[in-house]
Formats: structure tokens, sequence, C-alpha cells
């Protein structure tokens, strides 16, 4: 009835069946880039800022992996995965703009897309919490899959 793998014959939701699945080495790698403005960046001192609320990238990194950890419970039909690992870095781009990039990898029967693009997402949104005290006018400017490996087929969007 439909093209999409989460509907069932009715059109109802469902969460896919990947119990037939080989378990393979699946990787993705998201990326999110935001505008932080020049104003937060010059407080920045050796890529790192200290708020009241503790190390900025620091802070936003742990937030990332456990964001990669709960993907889950916030995306409805996400299975439950056993992640390997994740890695998330952060770093600024120029005067104004910064660059998050999220790598996740884990031995399963489905991809770890939407974990990368999770982790990516919470840490973007951890740093413009934690930067909101001194400037409200950031934004996250993309956020995108740049690379899956693993499963029926690899992609590659850089």
């Amino acid at each position: 009835m439909s093209d999409f793998s989460h509907l069932n014959e009715k059109g109802n939701p469902k969460m896919v069946n990947v119990s037939d699945k080989k378990v393979t080495k699946r990787t993705a790698i998201a990326k999110a880039s935001m505008f932080l403005g020049a104003e937060i960046i010059s407080h920045f001192n050796n890529e790192e800022l200290t708020t009241k609320k503790g190390p900025v990238f620091q802070t936003a990194i742990i937030a990332g992996i456990q964001g990669v950890k709960k993907t889950s419970e916030l995306i409805p039909m996400c299975h439950p995965l056993l992640i390997n690992s994740a890695d998330i870095g952060i770093q600024i781009i120029d005067a104004e703009n910064i660059e998050v990039l999220c790598e996740v990898t884990i031995e399963g029967k489905t991809g770890v897309e939407m974990e990368a693009l999770t982790g990516a997402n919470i840490a973007c949104l951890t740093i413009y919490d934690m930067c909101k005290s001194i400037n409200q006018n950031m934004v996250i400017t993309a956020v995108k899959l740049l690379e899956k490996t693993g499963g029926k087929s690899d992609i590659k969007n850089v």
C-alpha cells in the first residue's frame, strides 16, 4: 500500500521488523552547523567557553552522547540499540560559526543514522542553552547525514 516501511497494510504506524536482517557493523556520521555569532565566539579561550553552567563544548559533547543513547525514546519508530561507540567533535569554523560532528557505531540489524543526527542536534541545543545568557541570536543552520555504512547500502553526502 505504501512505500513507507513504518506503515502497515492498513496505513497505520508500525515498527519495522528487523528480525530477518543480518547483524553487521554499521556507522553513521552527522553534521550540524550552528551560527553562534561573533559576540559569543569572542568569549572562547582555547576553543572552550566556561559559563556559570560549566564548560560549554565538553557539556555539549556529553549531552550529545546522551542523546545518541536515548534516540529510541525520542523518535517513536527507532529501535533501541546497543551503541558500540559515539564520538562527538565540535570546532569553531570562523568568527561566527561552529560545526558539530557525531559518529556512531554499532553491530546490529538496523542503522544508526537517527542516533547520529540526534546526537549532533542535542549537542547544538546544549550549546544554545549554555550560551543564551550571552546572546539569543544563535541558529542551528543545518543538520545532515554525511555518511552511513553497513546494511543494504552505503551513503556518502559530503
